[in-house]
């Protein structure tokens, strides 16, 4: 089967309340910081384990698709998700390491994008 072009909104036409909607339903959440942990790599929507029907995993991954969360590709029976790591790094600086450093607790280091950044008020050693 041929591919089939899915519609994604332009790195311009993303919108920070679509963008902040999607991610406030927990499992897109999860879903986007899985995907955070290896930006480039693209992986089957099939491959998250997401305890909801098929309909409501569909449902989820046009709502990220749609916000400008991720690049999804429809590759005959496969459905493939890459997150927008450089798309939405240049229109929202920080928002990807915000939601991880928020969600740092529940999820591996290895998750994180960058290091936490030294507290308010203090000086890193040497500077």
């Amino acid at each position: 089967m041929a591919e089939r072009e899915l519609p994604h909104p332009a790195v311009e036409d993303i919108d920070l309340s679509a963008v902040l909607a999607a991610l406030a339903d927990p499992m897109r959440r999860r879903v986007v910081l899985e995907l955070a942990q290896d930006p480039g790599t693209e992986r089957l929507c099939s491959s998250f384990e997401l305890p909801v029907a098929k309909s409501t995993r569909t449902h989820h991954w046009r709502v990220l698709r749609e916000a400008g969360l991720v690049w999804q590709r429809d590759a005959g029976n496969r459905l493939l998700m890459q997150l927008r790591h450089d798309d939405l790094q240049q229109r929202f600086p920080g928002l990807l390491d915000t939601l991880l450093a928020l969600d740092a607790p529940s999820w591996p280091v290895a998750v994180r994008l960058q290091p936490d950044p030294p507290p308010v008020g203090r000086m890193r050693a040497g500077s």
